[in-house]
């Protein structure tokens, strides 16, 4: 078994360039005294320092616990026995006694192996069993007797300790901070009995001294000497040296208070009197007899004599605290093995397996189950075996961090080297005349910029005085960098730099068909742009505002627009933007500060005369920064933004060639004062027809070619785009429709690269296949209208839609009492008051029609909108809930096919509304044939295409009195 000439070779190795191990040597005589070799159990060369001693002694297993007995505050204590015959040494203020010529032999019982030349005392069951045992010899007495250290000590106090545990031959230091720990090992340091058992923690992460289970810990640790013990007061430190494998046979539920029994003597013999245990009694017996030619004999026989016939046994009294003090231990017995050359037993450490295992394990920073498996290991083999393992990992830790210190450090020269190779490249340069400094070229690189751009003047004196200033900062301050930048930016604008605009009114006109169909006030406003400045014969700015529903075009108009008058296009959005910093700037004394986006616009599209593109300017937030929406009033102020300021340039920026367009969906949003800055031009929803001819005209096109098809491959017929139109995207906009068109030619790229279909027609008939059930399937809730229902008209952000209004009794009239009116389906606050308007004046106008008819006046009413999860507000209802009213109250229903829409006021007159273009699509859409408008929007109907107008019957009122003859016609049955 090669196993320890292997252990040998891993500790050669891990520790060959380490610092040789620190020796103690005993003082006294030099020619007499036997080195020793100190073993800790930290990691690393920290384990080779060795702990400060007040005096030197040998520490093996058989080493003193000799003598400073006076015991103060933050001073390190000895702990031992006396001499005999020396009592004096026991006084609290007796100077320190030095042990000289200590020898030490072997154990008579079981000798074992001696790991530093036979210096084995002490060790007790730990080592014993090996063969080749050596005859115990007694120790030479000298000066000072030696405490030997028991081979058989059951009860022990308990010292929980983590992350290492303490190896036989070894020496730890530990800290003990629990009060009532502190207090007995104080008590049995006074009791010359400076033994311990330290056990590891099974939870490493735990930092008590303590424990409060034996489940906590684990079961097998190490009888250890205390050697020196310094108290802190708050907290013990010790020096601790392990002697043998210990395991823990059970709990001692005792010893907070020891009663020690001592026999009565004179003064000077209390002083002296050492308390000694009965197994020391047995051990001095064993000692020569004193030289009878001593004096001093008699004295120490008699203090000697007295101690043994004293009962030292300490009285055991129960805790008050659930913490584990004491336990009772036995010692562990190792299995035999034969010594063979490749398992030897010399007078050497590093020849002895059993401990040659531990100082293996010891020396790595292995995990502590693995160390307390070397510790629990009972078979010497096997245990050779564990610490081999833990030192060849520790060996190739070591050689991994060697080979990563090695290539870190090459990696740091080579930087090093490159660094000073181009330093010296760049005087050589420098010398020779081939290169400029650093400050030269960044100065003939700006004004090489400024070459070809015609830059105001006051504009130039800036960047003058920034360029002589850049001169005098050195290359490596913070300001030289601030400097540097707003430099960068001042030389990158485009002073003077405008792109040529297209001013040719059929060129724009082309271009504009060509992208978008419909549209018509946005096209006629740009071909009206573009004449006046064909007129002027200079290009010219403007601020344009598109508002409307999502998905009809606003934004990709505008890049049509820019194509259009041949201008650079910048887009940037201000949908939930807070800062204003976004649109004016940062300070250039902030770290990372910017211009705003209008000043990169101008970077980026290197002309004063782009078009702007700001998105969503109805969705700007407000925060802690400032107020966005506000900054915006100078950027889109006619009269302001030819000398706009941003706060990072700090200097005058000419913004009136720019030409601004904004979207919206809705102007409420808007700020006042924003808005009126800005020309307002509606982009109302579509129509089937014009989303049937936008689907066949653009998208179709478009999107079958982006999914790699041709027309040979598919095609989709009208009537099936009518009805994915009518029943799937009644929506105002086209981009719902562009998603579906795009779902039915995926599914037929599918089918034609599976090898199904070759060429695929989309008809009705076949059009569920591709997308699905349809999500409308009626156009409206009532095919005919009962009494007390009314279809009325309304706007939202996604375009126009019928409403109806739906009345009902809730309960019998009472003729007596006054009646009521409920109101339900999530009506706004404006709503409500409509409502209320409408039930007062309907009572009034049934008194006038009908006075016998009190139906309104004491019924309990129930007017509902439908639906109940939409949210619903406005005025343009008021006429409609009136209608329903008096046809509830008439029982007669209104004529069929009849929509209305118009705010009506207290005394019955109808009030202009909003939406006209939306809601007439949405009546044309569900089929109504008569619509009954206010007076007020006759004007906003006549702009209507005739294709939405057409086949219409449009009723202009001014009072309800005009409504009434309309709504329930005489003749109607």
């Amino acid at each position: 078994m090669a196993t320890c000439m292997k252990m040998r070779g891993a500790a050669g190795q891990l520790h060959r360039n380490w610092a040789s191990l620190m020796k103690l040597k005993c003082p006294g005589n030099s020619s007499s005294g036997i080195s020793r070799t100190l073993w800790t159990d930290t990691p690393a060369p920290s384990r080779l320092q060795p702990p400060r001693f007040s005096s030197s002694s040998s520490l093996s297993s058989a080493m003193t616990a000799g003598c400073r007995l006076t015991v103060r505050p933050h001073r390190w204590m000895r702990v031992g026995a006396v001499l005999h015959g020396r009592t004096e040494l026991l006084s609290a203020n007796s100077p320190p006694y030095w042990v000289q010529d200590r020898m030490y032999g072997n154990r008579a019982g079981g000798a074992g192996f001696s790991g530093d030349g036979g210096d084995s005392t002490g060790s007790g069951g730990e080592e014993s069993g090996g063969e080749g045992g050596v005859p115990y010899n007694a120790p030479q007495m000298t000066a000072l007797t030696p405490m030997m250290v028991p081979e058989v000590f059951p009860n022990v106090p308990l010292i929980a300790v983590s992350r290492n545990p303490v190896f036989p031959r070894f020496i730890k230091i530990i800290e003990v901070k629990n009060k009532e720990l502190m207090e007995l090992l104080r008590r049995k340091v006074r009791l010359a009995q400076p033994y311990a058992g330290v056990f590891l923690k099974k939870d490493d992460s735990d930092e008590s001294d303590v424990v409060e289970s034996l489940d906590s810990i684990y079961s097998t640790g190490t009888f250890v000497q205390i050697h020196e013990m310094q108290d802190l007061g708050d907290k013990l430190r010790m020096i601790v040296m392990g002697h043998r494998r210990i395991r823990i046979t059970k709990q001692l539920e005792v010893e907070p208070e020891e009663v020690e029994a001592a026999p009565v003597l004179s003064e000077s013999e209390t002083e002296s009197q050492p308390k000694t245990t009965p197994r020391r009694r047995s051990k001095q017996n064993r000692k020569d007899p004193a030289d009878p030619a001593d004096p001093a004999a008699p004295a120490a026989e008699q203090v000697q004599e007295k101690i043994s016939e004293a009962d030292l046994t300490p009285e055991l009294q129960p805790l008050s605290s659930s913490d584990i003090l004491m336990v009772e231990v036995d010692n562990i017995q190792h299995e035999q093995f034969t010594v063979t050359e490749e398992v030897k037993a010399g007078q050497r450490v590093v020849d002895n397996p059993i401990y040659l295992s531990d100082m293996g394990a010891a020396l790595t920073g292995a995990e502590s189950q693995e160390l307390q498996d070397v510790l629990e290991e009972t078979n010497i083999p096997k245990r050779l075996y564990k610490a081999l393992s833990l030192l060849k990992k520790e060996y190739e830790l070591s050689k991994l961090q060697q080979r990563l210190g090695r290539e870190v450090e090459d990696k740091i020269k080579q930087t090093h080297r490159k660094y000073l190779l181009q330093e010296q490249l760049k005087i050589i340069k420098k010398e020779l005349g081939l290169e400029k400094e650093d400050k030269e070229a960044i100065e003939e690189k700006f004004r090489e910029r400024l070459k070809e751009r015609t830059v105001p003047q006051h504009i130039m004196d800036v960047i003058n005085e920034e360029l002589n200033k850049l001169g005098l900062l050195d290359n490596h301050s913070s300001e030289f960098n601030v400097t540097r930048n707003y430099l960068d930016w001042l030389t990158s604008m485009p002073w003077g730099t405008y792109s040529e605009e297209n001013l040719s009114l059929a060129t724009a006109k082309d271009v504009l068909e060509e992208d978008h169909y419909g549209m018509d006030d946005v096209k006629k406003r740009i071909l009206e742009f573009i004449a006046v400045s064909q007129l002027r014969g200079s290009t010219q700015g403007k601020i344009l505002c598109f508002y409307g529903p999502p998905g009809v075009g606003k934004t990709s108009i505008a890049r049509s627009i820019a194509r259009a008058l041949n201008r650079q296009y910048y887009r940037f959005s201000v949908g939930g933007m807070t800062d204003v910093a976004e649109i004016k700037g940062h300070r250039r004394t902030y770290v990372g500060a910017m211009p705003g986006k209008i000043i990169q616009c101008l970077k980026k599209t290197k002309t004063e005369n782009p078009l702007v593109l700001i998105d969503e300017v109805d969705k700007m937030g407000r925060g802690y920064q400032g107020d966005p929406s506000s900054a915006l009033l100078e950027l889109l102020d006619p009269e302001q933004n030819a000398n706009f300021l941003d706060h990072y340039l700090d200097v005058p920026v000419d913004l009136s060639k720019i030409l601004f367009i904004c979207t919206a969906n809705v102007i409420d949003t808007i700020p006042e004062p924003l808005r009126d800055r800005m020309e307002m031009i509606n982009v109302s929803g579509y129509v089937a027809q014009e989303k049937l001819a936008i689907a066949e005209q653009y998208l179709v096109p478009q999107l079958r070619s982006q999914c790699g098809l041709t027309e040979e491959k598919v095609s989709i017929s009208p009537d099936a785009l009518s009805l994915l139109i009518r029943q799937y995207c009644r929506e105002s906009g086209v981009r719902n429709l562009q998603k579906q068109v795009e779902k039915v030619f995926r599914k037929v790229a599918f089918s034609i690269v599976s090898g199904e279909q070759t060429m695929v027609t989309v008809t009705p008939d076949n059009l569920q296949l591709y997308v699905g059930k349809p999500i409308f399937t009626v156009d409206r809730m009532y095919d005919v209208t009962p009494p007390g229902v009314v279809m009325g008209l309304a706007w939202t952000s996604m375009g126009g839609t019928t409403l109806f209004i739906e009345t009902s009794l809730r309960r019998p009239s009472d003729p007596k009492g006054e009646g009521s009116l409920e109101l339900t389906g999530q009506l706004g606050d404006v709503m409500k008051e409509s409502a209320k308007i409408a039930t007062t004046f309907a009572r009034a106008f049934l008194m006038n029609q009908e006075p016998e008819n009190n139906f309104l006046v004491n019924s309990h009413l129930h007017l509902h909108v439908p639906e109940g999860a939409t949210p619903k507000d406005g005025p343009s209802a008021g006429c409609t809930i009136v209608t329903a009213l008096l046809s509830l109250a008439t029982t007669q229903p209104v004529r069929q096919n009849v929509a209305m829409t118009g705010e009506v006021s207290l005394t019955g007159k109808i009030l202009p509304v909003g939406g006209i273009k939306e809601k007439t699509i949405a009546a044309r859409r569900a089929g109504v044939t008569c619509i009954i408008l206010p007076e007020e929007n006759k004007k906003d109907f006549s702009d209507l295409p005739d294709y939405i107008s057409e086949g219409l019957e449009v009723h202009f009122v001014k009072h309800y009195n005009q409504i009434y003859p309309i709504a329930f016609p005489q003749d109607q049955s």
